[in-house]
């Protein structure tokens, strides 16, 4: 069974937007991670352990793990896991851009400009 996305704001949920699906992820009915105070019993308003506190290894596996996740959470999850899962992922890749600000670039990914 598929379900539509319920917005808040008044427009289709498969409209355009210039805003990243990070930023707007608080327009999603449902999305009890906007405010950590109404958060349920299983999150308590936590996206799981520090990033910071992660080791290397760790921080690659649970980076991986979403990525993994990424297609079907897009697809098939409800709003609110859908909010959890980009709120996380931005944690992850925050904190793994921060430890490697000097990151090795592939040249074969880079467009001519």
């Amino acid at each position: 069974m598929m379900t539509g996305s319920v917005r808040q704001d008044g427009y289709p949920s498969s409209g355009a937007s210039d805003a990243s699906p990070e930023e707007r992820v608080t327009e999603w009915s449902g999305d009890h991670l906007a405010d950590p105070a109404t958060a349920g019993p299983d999150l308590d308003g936590e996206l799981g352990v520090d990033p910071g506190e992660l080791t290397d290894e760790d921080l690659i596996r649970e980076m991986h793990s979403l990525h993994r996740t990424r297609l079907d959470t897009l697809r098939h999850a409800s709003d609110s896991a859908l909010a959890h899962h980009l709120r996380r992922t931005a944690e992850l890749e925050t904190e793994y851009l921060a430890r490697h600000p000097g990151r090795e670039v592939d040249p074969s990914r880079l467009r001519d400009e």
